[in-house]
């Protein structure tokens, strides 16, 4: 009997694989074996030997998977000949699931069903447990339902799932009649007519999209399930099957809804998964569907690809598979779009809505009206997505129409390029006031967006092996367009502060999708990403005739794109110095508001778990100041002395508020330095200063912890008996709690004090916000520094999976600005669990004081800066020094990975 499966396959042992293993002869051992558990085992692993040394030689995945499943299919059959089941005329034995396709992975389950006549008695349950227990010791996974016809079609009916399982059912043994009785009440004549089915599926189909963040271009992409996946082709394979009772795909191109050469690129990309998903299975010897940083490595290995300049043999193998299941989602959306017009709307009558000479609405979907629109007009490429935009009550483009798009997409060429009409209908596009990034988009999955933008298509499915960015260069960059267009959207206004605002000021919005379009444009070409971005941007700009100074705006945006996140989040920005050169770096308000609202875009779309509170609260800090220093003017800042003056008015304000005295304050102040009031808020002053009125005289150190500060996170206040190793003993603390410091402010006071302030966040990137957490961490904290004198404890928490996969070579370098009192430590590590607590003890035994401290974590790699000087307040300039200490901070961090 002809098997459901989605492609063709061999029924038997394929050719391919039979100069690897004579399987006849072996079936013939197997039958004629006493010993049926030993010979099925060296038949099952002789055989799967044979596959491997196939897939190592090259024979296609499409002959493995069915190969194994023929196998499978020979040693079942002697089996229930072998228990007697073979004379039971009231059981059938049926294959289900994959199986039931004869796809077979190395480590795939064997998915059977038992189908019986009526309920088992004792003699037939006895018979059938001793089949299956027979597989089982054969070492095979099985999974297996004893069920009538009756439950059969009962489960199917509440179960969708179930009904797709049992569609895909293959007879093994048994009644043949049965097993026809069963496909007859499955039908979708008696059960989940082709409609309800298909609209069933779609929403399957939805839900285990959204459980992938609707992208296939995650970090660690699911072979099987994500986008673009395995599923996505089976699905294609169910509906046809429900609806136009398709065994093969190949029918689809008789019906017309596949081309010859679609049906071949589906072929293609499928046997590609198949052979990623076969070698997944071999090296984690399990039923692996994940392309973990594990497997990654070694698959671009096993496939061939090598280390190149500037890209990775890894980024390599992963840009294939990015764009094979990119192409495979083309296809899956335009069938299923197909089978929407088909199924869902077959009945709707509606007259043609007309758009213009080229196009028109019928049914909600956009299609051409007539075949030859885009040969006789190619601007009509793009026109298409102008009038989407401009209609939103446009759906979608008609399945015909993708068709054409894709077919006439090599018409884009220089000469189109350069033709007045398109280059005005692209800028269109991007100006207007819906649909900006759903028709881009679009024009990227129907390759549109690449044709047009050369540099863009050496982007697609390119990724970049850290685990900073968690998506495709092309998937990040429309990513970051989408966050800039939220900008405009009043309900979204709440998820960035104060953008929607500057947003609103900003008189044409497509300088910044433009430069959002080619901030990492450049990525993968070797040098500077940002410089040669920036000439692409600006070539484009004057080729789109661009003023001179929207020109120069996006150039400059593109090539400084990282400057403010660079500058926010690893300088010291309470210092008015470090603003002051940022200020004149950027120049004018309008290129501030432009940078800042880039910025956070960029970084919200690199990486979900990237932005926090703590960050947005840093770049809102900067761009305050900034704009301060502009109000101010850059040649006439504000000197050190008046923003002490003024911070401290603002604190007894606050103080005085809450009814605490102006004399206790001043007393504390006293033994303050002004760089403590430099680098802190009112806000967080008087916070301070009324933890320590509060607290009063004694020996206990005060620890104040308050859930949301103004710098986006948790903070903790400590105040305390100056001793070597507070800061170690915090940090320790801190990170055997599983929280995540991202800035720590140290200051010694006159008398023998020290005042460390710290800005912790929750692994999740939140702040601290339950009751009995803060709790858990005041009184862990405070008796931590009960003794301070004692060696901090030894962090245990174990090294994240993820990490141990990216090996950050120790950078640690020795600064000092001029003007400023201590000196710079930067240091660039792999991060790991105890780093800032190991990092503390070193620089203590190094007889420093640390005074401040920069703690940043992207991905995999911790760039910290710590700022210090010698016990008697000197500066670390000393070369001699320098090296003690580096060699210091290596053998602290050897001993931490040690432990």
């Amino acid at each position: 009997m002809d098997a459901p499966t989605t492609l063709e396959h061999h029924p038997d042992w394929p050719p391919t694989l039979a100069t690897h293993y004579d399987l006849d002869t072996a079936e013939q051992r197997f039958c004629a074996a006493a010993d049926k558990i030993a010979a099925g085992r060296e038949i099952i692993q002789a055989a799967t030997a044979a596959i491997a040394d196939a897939f190592a030689a090259g024979v296609l995945a499409d002959d493995l998977v069915h190969g194994r499943a023929a196998v499978l299919d020979r040693i079942l059959r002697a089996c229930w000949q072998h228990v007697g089941l073979s004379v039971d005329g009231d059981l059938a034995l049926i294959a289900v699931g994959g199986y039931g396709r004869g796809e077979l992975l190395p480590a795939s389950d064997i998915d059977l069903l038992l189908l019986c006549t009526a309920t088992p008695d004792e003699a037939r349950g006895e018979a059938i447990s001793t089949f299956i227990r027979l597989l089982w010791d054969m070492g095979l996974h099985v999974g297996h339902s004893v069920r009538t016809l009756n439950e059969c079609e009962d489960e199917a009916i509440r179960d969708v799932t179930v009904v797709t399982n049992l569609m895909e059912a293959r007879l093994l043994a048994g009644n043949e009649d049965l097993y026809d009785l069963l496909e007859a009440s499955i039908a979708p004549e008696r059960i989940w007519p082709s409609r309800e089915f298909f609209s069933a599926k779609l929403d399957e189909q939805a839900r285990r999209h959204r459980k992938f963040g609707d992208s296939a271009y995650g970090l660690e992409p699911n072979v099987k399930d994500g986008p673009g996946g395995l599923r996505d082709i089976q699905m294609i394979g169910w509906v046809s099957k429900r609806h136009l009772h398709a065994r093969r795909m190949s029918e689809l191109v008789h019906h017309g809804f596949l081309t010859d050469e679609e049906y071949h690129e589906l072929k293609a990309g499928q046997s590609y998964l198949w052979r990623v998903r076969f070698a997944l299975h071999t090296l984690a010897g399990r039923g692996e569907d994940r392309l973990l940083f594990d497997q990654q490595r070694a698959l671009a290995d096993l496939f061939g690809y090598h280390d190149a300049t500037a890209n990775l043999a890894i980024e390599q193998f992963m840009q294939t598979y990015y764009r094979t299941v990119m192409r495979l989602e083309r296809l899956n959306e335009m069938l299923l779009q197909h089978y929407k017009e088909a199924i869902l709307y077959a009945t709707v009558t509606a007259e043609p809505e007309f758009l213009n000479d080229h196009f028109q609405v019928s049914r909600g979907f956009i299609e051409v009206r007539y075949p030859q629109v885009f040969s006789t007009y190619p601007p009509a490429l793009l026109e298409l997505f102008l009038l989407s935009a401009q209609h939103p009550h446009i759906e979608g483009v008609r399945a015909s129409t993708i068709r054409l798009l894709r077919q006439h997409r090599h018409l884009i060429d220089e000469t189109f390029r350069n033709d007045l009409i398109c280059r005005n209908l692209f800028m269109q596009i991007l100006r207007q006031p819906h649909g900006v990034t759903t028709q881009l988009r679009r024009m990227n999955r129907y390759g549109i967006l690449a044709a047009y933008l050369p540099a863009f298509a050496l982007i697609v499915g390119r990724m970049q092996y850290d685990l900073f960015h968690v998506y495709t260069v092309d998937e990040h960059t429309l990513m970051v367009l989408r966050n800039v267009r939220r900008y405009s959207f009043p309900e979204l206004a709440d998820d960035t502060p104060g953008c929607a605002e500057i947003f609103a000021r900003v008189p044409a919005p497509e300088v910044l999708y433009l430069a959002a379009l080619f901030h990492d444009i450049a990525k993968g070409r070797g040098g500077d990403h940002s410089e040669l971005g920036a000439r692409d941007a600006e070539d484009f700009c004057r080729l789109h005739g661009l003023p001179e100074d929207q020109v120069a705006l996006v150039s400059w945006l593109v090539r400084n794109h990282l400057m403010m996140s660079m500058t926010a989040q690893r300088k010291d920005i309470s210092d008015p110095d470090i603003v002051l050169e940022f200020a004149r770096k950027v120049g004018t308000q309008r290129y501030l508001d432009h940078i800042y609202l880039l910025t956070i875009a960029d970084i919200r779309a690199t990486n979900p778990n990237l932005w926090n509170s703590w960050r947005q609260s840093l770049l809102a800090e900067l761009h305050r100041a900034t704009t301060s220093v502009f109000k101010q003017g850059l040649e006439t800042p504000q000197s050190g002395h008046e923003l002490i003056a003024q911070v401290q008015i603002d604190a007894l304000r606050l103080l005085r508020e809450q009814g605490l005295s102006r004399r206790g304050a001043l007393q504390i102040w006293e033994d303050l330095s002004d760089d403590y009031f430099l680098r802190h808020s009112a806000d967080e002053i008087s916070w301070h200063t009324r933890a320590i009125l509060e607290h009063g005289a004694g020996k206990n150190p005060v620890v104040r912890i308050r859930a949301q500060s103004n710098r986006g996170g948790s903070e903790i206040c400590i105040y305390a008996p100056e001793a070597q190793h507070v800061f170690a003993h915090v940090t320790s603390t801190l990170d055997r709690l599983g929280l995540d410091i991202v800035e720590a402010r140290i200051t010694s006071a006159r008398r023998g004090m020290v005042l460390d302030t710290f800005i912790i966040l929750e692994e999740d990137g939140a702040p601290v916000s339950e009751d009995f957490r803060l709790n858990e961490i005041t009184s862990s904290l405070r008796t931590t520094l009960a003794d301070v004198n004692a060696t901090p404890a030894e962090v245990k928490r174990r090294l994240p999976r993820r990490l141990r996969h990216f090996q950050v070579p120790t950078q640690i370098h020795f600064s000092h600005a001029e003007g400023q009192h201590w000196s710079a430590i930067q240091l660039t590590t792999g991060d790991r669990p105890g780093l800032l607590s190991a990092i503390g003890q070193a620089l203590i035994a190094s007889k420093l004081r640390i005074h401040n401290a920069r703690i940043t974590t992207i991905g995999a790699q911790a760039d910290d800066i710590f700022y210090v000087t010698e016990e008697d307040d000197s500066l670390l300039t000393d070369t001699g020094r320098q090296a003690e200490v580096k060699r210091a901070i290596l053998q602290a961090l050897d001993a931490n990975d040690a432990a």
